[in-house]
């Protein structure tokens, strides 16, 4: 089968959409089908991966985080859509790339895939704490009537998790089904936990070597809360002392976040770690994942730590919380 996903928001310093594409890559490649991503970039060009290529096409960055691009030229995307003449196409973001893959005249089964809940991760977090995240639903009417018309150009809406798809359907949105994510079978593991490597951690953060390792994984951005996950650690340890927090992540409020951990101390910001086998090292070197994002589609990172043998402490909403259920947790 050739499939072509256009996804607008793939970037090679991105988060989950990147993990689920390089997945789906792998996927493809033992399953025999022949995959085309189709990503805004610097320039054109098309890069071979196992399991398919990215087709880069030229596109200006976005205004609030440089480290994406967002589609300019529908007919760009569209020839490669000619090209490639596929037989399923992707739309991976409700935004420019969903309505590039919904506008496209050719012949294909389409698919809007939906990667990320915008509503709750952009206005439950700049106003939900005021209003309530019903209110901000509610008050957000014009974005979901866009969605119904836009899912409608589409012959299903694929969401990550059960409880997304649930709340698609509440709004209206046209045939959503539920297609769960997972992690990497074998990747994640508590096996993978490296004494060495916990003592290290404990030492960049300024704690003893017998202290407790708290990790906080993800993109530094704002729906991330990782100041929240901060400050609730500032405030653990007036109780529990031997504590530290190491965050892994790189991304748009680096300098607030590396602030926050000045101000709270025996916090270490380690960055982006690309080595995935490092990074399933780390989960099981810990003691906890501490997780602040309330929008999570699925939630990868939560996923992975409970692969990791960790338990998860996250926000009582959206999928962290449907993760929590199924590993130790406390949810707030």
């Amino acid at each position: 089968m050739n499939i072509v996903d256009v996804s607008g928001f793939y970037s090679d310093t991105g988060g989950g959409v990147r993990s689920y594409a390089r997945q789906k890559l792998a996927a493809a490649a033992r399953h025999g089908h022949r995959l085309t991503i189709v990503a805004p970039g610097a320039r054109t060009w098309t890069e071979p991966r196992s399991g398919g290529k990215i087709a880069w096409v030229a596109s200006p960055p976005m205004p609030f985080d440089p480290a994406y691009r967002m589609f300019a030229s529908a007919r760009a995307v569209w020839r490669v859509l000619d090209a490639e003449a596929p037989d399923v196409v992707e739309g991976s973001s409700p935004w420019r790339g969903g309505w590039i893959a919904g506008h496209w005249p050719g012949m294909a089964l389409k698919a809007l895939v939906f990667h990320q809940d915008f509503v709750a991760g952009y206005a439950h977090t700049a106003l939900g704490g005021l209003l309530g995240p019903p209110a901000v639903d509610r008050l957000s009417g014009a974005y979901w009537a866009y969605l119904r018309r836009l899912s409608r150009r589409f012959d299903v809406t694929v969401a990550g998790s059960g409880w997304l798809a649930g709340r698609l359907e509440g709004f209206g949105v046209y045939r959503p089904v539920a297609a769960p994510f997972g992690v990497e079978a074998g990747r994640f593991s508590p096996a993978r936990r490296d004494e060495a490597l916990r003592r290290d951690l404990l030492a960049r953060c300024g704690a003893s070597p017998d202290g407790r390792l708290v990790l906080a994984v993800g993109r530094l951005h704002p729906e991330k809360r990782h100041r929240t996950i901060i400050e609730g650690f500032a405030r653990a340890r007036t109780l529990r002392p031997d504590l530290g927090l190491v965050v892994i992540g790189d991304g748009l409020v680096r300098t607030s976040v590396e602030r926050a951990a000045r101000r709270a101390g025996r916090v270490h910001v380690a960055g982006r770690i690309d080595d995935r086998d490092l990074l399933a090292r780390c989960y099981a070197s810990a003691d906890i994942l501490a997780h602040g994002s309330a929008a999570e589609t699925f939630g990868l990172v939560v996923a992975e730590a409970i692969a990791s043998g960790l338990p998860v402490v996250v926000p009582g909403a959206g999928g962290a919380a449907d993760l929590a259920a199924r590993g130790p947790s406390r949810l707030y």
